[in-house]
């Protein structure tokens, strides 16, 4: 019969929701199988009956034999008619290979060196399921479903399989001019159709500008804290990045002259920045784009989310303002309709337009025709506009509720400074807890928070969580904010 330790090892591993997608079976065998390899039951040892760990682990007898089934079949076990099941000789074998691999070897795929930057630099995580508090998610329930699949069928029924086919690699005409006008009307941008390269995501138009503005070694300006995203993207196009303090009007920018006089661009979110929520003062903006003409340097406006001020309209963007063409601006629909729409967007200096549409083609060559067309009637028949300000109402009660809710139960822990605008709350930790701990224990918990302290370089950091708010409607903020508390308060004792 299995140990206490090892019976709660395949209880564990069954319970994990990492696994709910396997059958039960395969979930008992998968456990068992990494008992095995991991030495805890030793080669010519008997594994229990199927009807006793059946009882054990209350599942049915045909469950465990299915698993034992599958563990003979890969040779992990020998099944004696008369005398049970044995783990196998064979696995002797396998775990004596596995001991001339050295401890510390990671088995390589022969990565580049690029390639291997790309992999240890993680990525960029995406919060798959609106688990609370995951921030940058939108309120998708609310999405006018129906009336985006009658302008789908429009779509269809207008161009027929045309639709079916490549689109150019900027983007549908239509959905660029309906961009473009959006932009200018709302955001005081300076954009035409022609300088608008519709792409899958603000991250390609990151990657984009890493690779092809600039070269490997080249330093870029970034604000710390900073948009991890935007950060990884340069360090894996060999980029330097040397950080910039951000303080209640935005980035520093009275630095840039000392921080790095050969630096080639500098990256801002002025609108609503990441993940302070400052809001970049209007003389910094001026500065900026004073800098980027005299150093002929870029700048890399990142508008992620702006159509969600809550006390009045947004300060225009950047690119409105630049009379030198030096401002790159970096929109997307992600935030604002619904992620898996995957439709982004560059409003380019003219000189730049088509070197990265060049460079766009060796990514993924161009973006879906039937989104676009359709985003577009969405646009022009001005569904996106009243969506915009339906949502903007709706994530100012939301952010509004989590503040209370967060001053109520969790104000020995956390001190919540409200943003004006954007779809996520930074909480500072008062409690003394560690942040790397409490983000731990409360993803265990069904719960995602992005800790603060990973987004800063240089700067000091205060401990904390964003926390998005825009996706949960206020019951689930509510236990939400209670489950978190009870995590806090368990990590204390």
């Amino acid at each position: 019969m299995f140990r206490h330790a090892q019976l709660e090892s395949v209880k564990a591993w069954i319970g994990d929701p990492a696994h709910a997608a396997l059958p039960l079976h395969a979930r008992i065998q998968r456990a068992i199988r990494q008992l095995i390899l991991d030495g805890a039951i030793n080669v010519g040892r008997p594994l229990p009956a199927s009807r006793a760990l059946a009882r054990s682990l209350a599942v049915s007898r045909d469950t465990v034999e299915a698993a034992y089934g599958q563990l003979h079949a890969e040779g992990f076990i020998e099944r004696r008619v008369g005398s049970g099941s044995f783990v196998s000789e064979r696995v002797r074998q396998r775990r004596a290979g596995a001991r001339r691999t050295p401890a510390y070897a990671t088995p390589s795929p022969g990565l580049s060196r690029r390639g291997a930057m790309l992999f240890h630099n993680g990525g960029v995580r995406d919060f798959l399921a609106p688990r609370a508090f995951a921030p940058g998610l939108p309120e998708t329930r609310h999405f006018p479903l129906q009336t985006w699949e009658r302008l789908q069928r429009q779509v269809l029924k207008e161009h027929g399989t045309r639709a079916l086919l490549h689109s150019p690699p900027q983007g549908v005409e239509t959905l660029r001019s309906a961009i473009a006008d959006y932009v200018n009307l709302e955001r005081g941008a300076r954009a035409t159709a022609d300088r608008v390269l519709v792409l899958t995501s603000s991250q390609q138009a990151l990657a984009l500008c890493a690779h092809v503005l600039l070269d490997a070694g080249d330093r870029v300006l970034i604000e710390d804290p900073a948009y991890h995203g935007a950060r990884r993207a340069f360090d894996a196009a060999g980029l330097e990045c040397v950080p910039i303090p951000v303080d209640a009007d935005g980035m520093c920018v009275q630095r840039l002259h000392d921080a790095a006089p050969d630096a080639r661009a500098v990256f801002l979110t002025p609108s609503h920045q990441f993940p302070t929520g400052a809001t970049l003062a209007l003389d910094r903006r001026l500065a900026v784009i004073e800098w980027a003409h005299r150093h002929d340097a870029w700048i890399i406006e990142d508008d992620y989310d702006s159509e969600f001020h809550y006390a009045g309209k947004p300060t225009a963007c950047v690119q409105g303002l630049d009379p030198h063409e030096r401002t790159i601006y970096v929109g997307t629909f992600t935030k604002s309709l619904f992620p898996g729409l995957r439709i982004g967007y560059m409003v380019l200096p003219p000189a730049l337009v088509e070197p990265m549409t060049v460079a766009r083609t060796l990514l993924d060559g161009h973006s879906a025709p039937v989104p676009q067309l359709t985003l577009a009637r969405f646009i022009e028949g001005g569904h996106f506009g009243a969506h915009v300000r339906a949502m903007r109402t709706l994530y100012g009660e939301r952010r509004d509720l989590l503040a209370r809710l967060v001053h109520q139960h969790l104000g020995h822990h956390l001190q919540p400074r409200v943003p004006a605008g954007g779809m996520q709350m930074p909480c500072i930790l008062t409690c003394g807890l560690s942040e790397a701990r409490a983000v731990h224990a409360a993803r265990h918990a069904g719960i995602d928070l992005l800790g603060l302290g990973g987004l800063h370089a240089a700067s000091a950091s205060e401990a904390g969580f964003l926390m998005g708010f825009a996706a949960h409607a206020p019951d689930e903020l509510e236990a939400a904010v209670r489950g978190l508390a009870g995590v806090l308060r368990a990590l204390q004792r």
